[in-house]
């Protein structure tokens, strides 16, 4: 059973009775849900998964003046709840895993993940967050919110960035996958610097990969789930699969073997099949930006495309 559902009916089962019961004064206060760090609450967890920090659980999120005045007692008696349930054994915790469930003061929770506990007030506060903490911060899945304050937060980070900060950061990425892919790799590979050529790969993968969530406006999760997030998305999913072949070429170094250093400026060397995926995939990216309306450029090369799209800011301004 995925976390996220292990959750909320261990919560309907256990949790609301016992906010009702021993803490009416405090129920009026809490948000009850599994959000934050791990790969149940993205909602990727498989058998894998289940050897560390799964297991019955949900959190709890005061707000710091009922957490001081409730938050030992209500935790010791979420404590004192069942721990196996639905034949599933307790939570195993790792040591980094600690305080993730259990009763939580609401603002050292978006503090702890965001280093701020309010939504970004302009874009150099926006600009300021890692894409990757963002997406922790909304992910999991709200069970109930009486109050609304954790949720308030929480839909104003979902609302998104504001148009100036997604086409700045829509630019950067875009900057940085024609640099790495179009550019870096193939000159490391003409070059015989393999490392290089390997890490330039990388970073392309990578930013295409954000790329694509950018565009379908949903914020990336760490680079473990990069990938298995993409099949969720409505626009691009089929990116993902293309760059899974590039895991499936084989040593391409004899096809750069005896190149001139001016060969290939210009041209693609089509001997190489990571090349071709490569260019593949920007002409993707490329025909995505084009239906969106935010270029109307044809080329494949991406750093053309900064241009009309950073024009979209002054537009807005």
């Amino acid at each position: 059973m995925k976390g996220l559902e292990l959750a909320e009916k261990y919560y309907e089962a256990y949790g609301r009775a016992m906010l009702d019961g021993q803490f009416a004064d405090a129920a009026g206060q809490a948000a009850a849900g599994l959000v934050g760090h791990g790969s149940e609450c993205f909602g990727f967890d498989d058998e894998i998964s289940t050897d560390h920090d799964y297991g019955p659980s949900f959190c709890l999120w005061l707000p710091r003046e009922s957490y001081e005045r409730f938050g030992r007692r209500m935790q010791e008696a979420y404590d004192a709840l069942p721990k196996e349930f639905m034949g599933v054994g307790g939570r195993v915790i790792e040591e980094q895993g600690r305080g993730r469930v259990g009763v939580l003061c609401l603002e050292d929770f978006y503090d702890g993940i965001l280093g701020r506990h309010t939504v970004p007030a302009n874009a150099a506060e926006w600009l300021a967050l890692d894409e990757e903490k963002l997406a922790t911060a909304v992910n999991g899945r709200v069970f109930e919110d009486r109050p609304g304050r954790f949720s308030a937060v929480r839909q104003g980070l979902l609302n998104y960035y504001p148009e100036e900060v997604w086409i700045r950061r829509l630019a950067q990425s875009m900057a940085r996958a024609a640099q790495s892919g179009q550019y870096n790799y193939a000159r490391s590979m003409k070059r015989g610097e393999r490392i290089a050529a390997e890490i330039a790969l990388t970073d392309f993968v990578r930013e295409s990969m954000h790329i694509v969530y950018l565009l379908n406006r949903k914020y990336a999760p760490y680079d473990k789930w990069l990938r298995r997030g993409l099949r969720d998305l409505p626009m691009g999913s089929e990116v993902g699969d293309m760059l899974d072949l590039l895991y499936t070429i084989p040593d391409p170094a004899e096809a750069w073997e005896g190149v001139a250093p001016d060969e290939y400026v210009y041209h693609l060397n089509t001997n190489d099949g990571r090349v071709l995926i490569i260019e593949a995939v920007c002409n993707v990216l490329v025909q995505m930006l084009g239906d969106m309306g935010l270029s109307d450029r044809q080329d494949n090369f991406l750093q053309n495309h900064l241009p009309a799209l950073l024009q979209k800011i002054e537009c807005t301004d």
